[in-house]
Order: C-alpha cells, then sequence, then structure tokens
C-alpha cells in the first residue's frame, strides 16, 4: 500500500490570517492578510466550499474533495463517492443532504490520477475526522476503483462495503476484475441493462466477486453511472447500506 500523507490546506482559505509583520515599539504586529478565493468546483455556494472544501496531497496528483459531516455531526461512517470519466465531484452535490440526514459523513471527490490512489488519499484524511469505518460509493470508472480500493489492504479507515454503479471490469491502472477475488466486505453492483457493455461487465464482476454479501441489480433503461441514483436505485443503495453499513458504525 502506498504510503500517503493528508494535508486540510486547500482551497477553503481560512477567511482571516494573521501574521507577523512591522513593529510597533520593538512588538511585532499581526496584520490581516486577505483570504484567497474560495473553491466552489461550479457547483458548491461559496459559504460550503469554505467551510468543506479540501486538497488532500497524493502519489499521483493533489485531490480536491468535498467534506460534510452529517447533520447531527460526529459521524463514525463516511461515504467516499468517486465520479465517472468526465465527471466531477459535483455529479454527487444531488444526493448528499439525504446521506448526511441519513446520519454519513459525506467526501466526493474529483479523481485527477487513479481512483483507488484517490481513495487512499481521501482515507487518511477521514480518520481525522473521526471515521471508523468507509463506505466507496463509485460510478463508472469510480465504480471500478472503489472496488480496487475496498480490496487493498491497510486502508487508514476499514471499507465496510462497495456500491459499484456501472463500473467497467477495469479502467486505466484499477482492475476490479482482480480485484474482486479479494474482496470479502458487501458488495452491490448496479447497472442499467441498455448501457452498452456495461451490463456484461457488472454481472461478470458480480459472479467473480468472492464476498458473502454480493447483490446484482440490472435496470430498465439505459442510463450511466451517477445517473442510476435518479433512476431507481438510490433507494436499494439506502437499504443495502442501512443493513451492511448503517451510520451508527
Amino acid at each position: 500500500m502506498r504510503r500517503i500523507t493528508w494535508s486540510t490546506a486547500g482551497p477553503a482559505a481560512l477567511a482571516l490570517l494573521l501574521v507577523g509583520c512591522g513593529s510597533s515599539g520593538g512588538k511585532e504586529v499581526a496584520r490581516p492578510v486577505p483570504s484567497a478565493t474560495v473553491a466552489t468546483y461550479g457547483c458548491l455556494t461559496k459559504e460550503q466550499g469554505a467551510k468543506g472544501a479540501i486538497t488532500v496531497p497524493s502519489d499521483v496528483s493533489s485531490v480536491d474533495g468535498y467534506f460534510r459531516d452529517s447533520d447531527a455531526g460526529g459521524a463514525k461512517v463516511a461515504i467516499v463517492f468517486s465520479h465517472q470519466n468526465g465527471g466531477s465531484l459535483c455529479d454527487w452535490l444531488p444526493y448528499l443532504d439525504g446521506f448526511t440526514r441519513a446520519g454519513y459523513a459525506v467526501l466526493p471527490f474529483t479523481a485527477n490520477g487513479d481512483v483507488a490512489t484517490g481513495i487512499e488519499s481521501v482515507a487518511g484524511y477521514l480518520k481525522t475526522k473521526g471515521a471508523t469505518r468507509l463506505v466507496l460509493i463509485g460510478a463508472s470508472k469510480g465504480g471500478t476503483g472503489s472496488l480496487v480500493a475496498g480490496a487493498l489492504p491497510g486502508l487508514a479507515v476499514p471499507v465496510a462495503a462497495v456500491v459499484s454503479l456501472s463500473g467497467p471490469e477495469s479502467f486505466g491502472a484499477d482492475n476490479a476484475a482482480t480485484a474482486v477475488k479479494r474482496l470479502t466486505v458487501p458488495v452491490f453492483f448496479a447497472v442499467e441493462e441498455h448501457d452498452g457493455a456495461f451490463p456484461a461487465d457488472a454481472r461478470s464482476l458480480h459472479a467473480a466477486a468472492v464476498s458473502a454479501d454480493k447483490q446484482l441489480k440490472v435496470y430498465p433503461g439505459g442510463n450511466h453511472g451517477a445517473s442510476l441514483l435518479k433512476d431507481g436505485a438510490l433507494p436499494d443503495v439506502e437499504a443495502f447500506l442501512a443493513r451492511y453499513a448503517p451510520p451508527a458504525g
């Protein structure tokens, strides 16, 4: 497993930074430095960005993310959302309210390198926020990377369950066809029946998975990735998590 350090120093800059500059009677005087631009990623409000936008160093490149605790605070189970090819953390924004109301912390991130490496990076950050278990939800390439990360030994926070939405057998450096033969946590595969070759991949991954608790749902339609959540999969995902990774931890 890669050794990764994290930092909360990122685009969500402090509103006021005090530094010693100048002097008065031989004593340093603290003067304000204007805050940097708050990161919104094109979908967050400025308030959301100031409170939860983060940048986490990674072996490949820095990972931009958005952390939000559960509505009640002090969440023990955190959901890491990994987007599909060409997407971003914004793909998940419509669904975050429901999960934080249910008691989960959430962290969607934008993967610039391979997804599994990004998940390794944010796992270390989530440990500092009090998370004791992770749920990995990924769309397309994000699903592939989530399956790979779920099978990795020694993540900073253990994985409780994995959800793959239209995840192919492999994408870039992430090979889910191999990973599911080691993945032992509960896993949920979802796909729509007219989504090209992805239904065949979902069936193959489900068949090869060694987890004792594995589910496959093939929905009507041809939607892909995160859009499955608004097309019927969300209640099934919520029920799966309530059973195998409840927010109480």
